[in-house]
């Protein structure tokens, strides 16, 4: 499990992903009464603060692929918040994952995409629509994001589950590189993907 408080630098280091949820942050700015040089913020989703522990800890290809699969809390400023749908803290499932190629990234998008919609049709009985979300709606950071849709009783679609391809962008950012057997330097290739109490609404 990772730390709740971040420092905001972190979230930074990826332009289109600290613009995306500025709005959204809820900062501490001083400890002991003393202002912090770095403010804190209360972790809106783990990208920033996992892709920096990756930073020290994948050097070759023998390291990859990781998966990491938590059950943890996040925070996101909301100016109306609604039972479930929006909420200050909600409590969701995430995974995050690094792989040596492209092609390996893209197929962990696209099974995870398939195994929320198998989760949702099959165990909670909730008929979904998968698919790609648009330039606009994407995740702050993403490349592509995938998502399931539940359709509510007022002809809403609710999105219940995502899946979200980076590329090598977040690895960029933050530095993270792998040496090849024949010593060559690459970026990795990084997705995550979650599922919120949200679907409760549905369930």
């Amino acid at each position: 499990m990772y730390p709740t408080l971040i420092p905001e630098s972190f979230l930074k280091r990826e332009a289109d992903h600290i613009s995306g949820f500025a709005p959204e942050l809820a900062r501490v700015e001083s400890l002991f009464g003393e202002r912090l040089p770095d403010p804190l913020v209360l972790r809106p989703t783990s990208e920033a603060l996992i892709y920096a522990d990756w930073k020290k800890t994948i050097r070759t290809e023998a390291d990859l692929p990781i998966l990491i699969n938590q059950w943890g809390n996040v925070f996101r400023v909301e100016r109306r918040t609604r039972p479930l749908l929006r909420t200050f803290e909600f409590h969701w499932q995430e995974g995050h994952t690094a792989h040596a190629t492209e092609r390996e990234a893209r197929e962990e998008t696209l099974r995870m995409l398939d195994e929320y919609a198998r989760f949702m049709r099959g165990t909670l009985a909730i008929p979904v629509v998968p698919g790609r979300k648009t330039e606009m709606e994407k995740f702050a950071g993403a490349s592509e994001t995938y998502t399931v849709e539940a359709m509510m009783q007022d002809g809403k679609a609710l999105q219940s589950a995502t899946s979200h391809f980076f590329g090598s962008r977040f690895a960029s950012s933050f530095g993270i590189q792998y040496h090849t057997p024949s010593n060559d330097i690459r970026p990795v290739h990084t997705t995550s993907w979650g599922m919120s109490t949200r679907v409760m609404v549905r369930s």
